[in-house]
């Protein structure tokens, strides 16, 4: 190993790891040799977009999960989360009625025909949503800002009369508006405000697997328009709304087309939500720059990702550093789209894919539940995924896969309010992006997903460093505000 002597004149930085060979955001005193150098120069005075925040879902499975916890492990995890010595989550999402993430199918409006919502109740969060909320809140220093989501109105208001598919009868628009504004109402009543909204959860569709709710681009900006936008501000709300809330692509261009086409509804459209399931390697930098274009000064945010379609691996670390997951696309994809969904390796989809959106206007990026349990559940419909973090609730453990470590190098090191600034560099499979942090701090984070080690010459304004990065490893390099300019 290199020593971390430094020279008089050298740059200042702290550097933090998480590799395939164990660190877990591991502080580094000291580096591998390696027989390549790559030169990063970091170029403040070029700025881009404002950060809003990175973090995970409050969805009923994490929260009920952590209810069958003991209370340690309970405390651990909300710590860990959203705590000062772990990942620090700034931005967070929840279901509004039921999700597949959920025990069973549920709404706020549980009356047909309650055309004002007078029997509208938030009871179904009571035990398990609101109190980890509010949990997550008390540990929180700085605060995390939540995005709600549908993925239906109730059966009594659609068309097929179905919690999966069909489309909102334009009879009950008005009253779909009014369902949010008492949502607001009813969490702030509790304590907790609501950031911004997605008017609808994948509105393309899920083969109606479960619940979901189809808008056209044209259907939603109507909605948008004439009855969400102008009730949410009579009311007196305020709030984001978000519009599209599906994945990148082709798709993402023609609703952003139509959102902010029509100048009207692009005044009550904050910016524009999206997934990542179009593909397990490709983050879309094209329709991402398309959208920004669409709308300069708008938010992107990515709303939802996970480890989609596989049973967790359970204290099994080598499998998140290999090339063996599967997703939904392995299977269903078309023809035409089997080439985006290759093996890959879980690790390396997260820490790729939210380099490539930061690189590219995305403002916010939010993971799917925070816990799952050994199956990839609970979940009713059977639609098992991987989270962060694993829980055997029968056996009171838990298990901090690789995922949490590579989120938190972003979530704790790139805080809200963060602007993106530019930087150089030449390598072929390298990934980099940088910020500077409200308080000066600059953050780096590199990815590297070569068997071999690369050596890394970092330089700010004349000053120069000379850092490794492991094979198999993401990192990121602070640098106080106070060294910045010192040589």
């Amino acid at each position: 190993m290199m020593g971390a002597c430094n020279k008089p004149n050298e740059l200042q930085v702290e550097v933090f790891e998480t590799s395939a060979s164990g660190n877990k955001l591991t502080k580094l005193t000291a580096w591998p040799s390696a027989d390549n150098k790559v030169a990063l120069e970091i170029l403040p005075d070029e700025q881009f977009q404002a950060i809003t925040g990175f973090g995970g879902s409050f969805t009923e499975a994490t929260a009920s999960l952590l209810n069958r916890l003991g209370k340690e492990n309970r405390e651990k995890i909300i710590e860990a989360y959203f705590g000062e010595t772990g990942a620090k989550y700034s931005l967070t999402r929840t279901h509004m009625n039921s999700s597949d993430f959920s025990l069973g199918n549920y709404s706020f409006a549980p009356v047909e025909g309650d055309l004002n919502l007078e029997h509208f109740t938030i009871d179904e969060d009571r035990d398990d949503i609101i109190p980890l909320i509010k949990e997550a809140m008390a540990v929180s220093k700085d605060g995390f800002k939540i995005i709600a989501s549908p993925w239906t109105a109730p059966p009594w208001m659609k068309d097929n009369k179905d919690w999966r598919g069909g489309k909102l009868l334009p009879d009950y628009y008005d009253t779909w508006a009014l369902f949010f504004s008492k949502y607001l109402a009813a969490y702030e009543a509790e304590g907790i405000k609501i950031w911004g909204f997605t008017v609808e959860n994948e509105p393309l569709g899920n083969d109606s697997n479960w619940e979901s709710m189809h808008f056209s681009p044209e259907e939603m900006t109507h909605f948008v328009k004439h009855h969400l936008g102008p009730l949410l501000r009579r009311n007196g709300h305020e709030v984001k709304i978000l519009g599209f809330d599906q994945n990148r692509g082709e798709e993402l261009q023609k609703w952003v087309d139509v959102m902010f086409g029509d100048e009207e509804a692009a005044e009550y459209y904050d910016g524009t939500a999206m997934h990542w399931y179009a593909s397990t390697y490709d983050y879309f930098p094209e329709s991402l720059q398309y959208a920004r274009n669409k709308a300069p000064g708008k938010h992107l945010i990515n709303t939802e990702a996970c480890i989609d379609a596989q049973v967790p691996r359970w204290q099994d670390d080598a499998w998140y550093w290999s090339e063996e997951a599967k997703d939904w696309g392995w299977d269903w994809a078309p023809d035409s789209q089997k080439y985006l969904h290759p093996k890959y390796v879980p690790v390396y989809r997260y820490a790729r894919d939210i380099i490539g959106c930061l690189n590219n206007w995305v403002d916010g990026w939010i993971d799917w539940n925070m816990v799952l349990d050994r199956q990839g559940g609970p979940n009713w419909a059977k639609n098992w995924c991987i989270a962060p973090v694993i829980a055997d609730p029968d056996k009171d453990e838990v298990y901090f896969t690789p995922l949490y470590y590579t989120l938190s190098h972003f979530s704790r090191f790139i805080r809200p309010g963060a602007v993106r600034i530019g930087f150089s560099f030449s390598h072929e499979t390298l990934m980099a992006t940088a910020v500077k942090n409200p308080d000066g701090s600059l953050a780096v984070v590199v990815f590297n997903p070569e068997e071999q080690p690369i050596g890394i010459q970092l330089s700010l304004n004349g000053s120069t460093r000379d850092l490794v990065i492991s094979g198999k490893a993401i990192q990121t390099i602070t640098i106080p505000a106070q060294k910045q300019n010192e040589f």
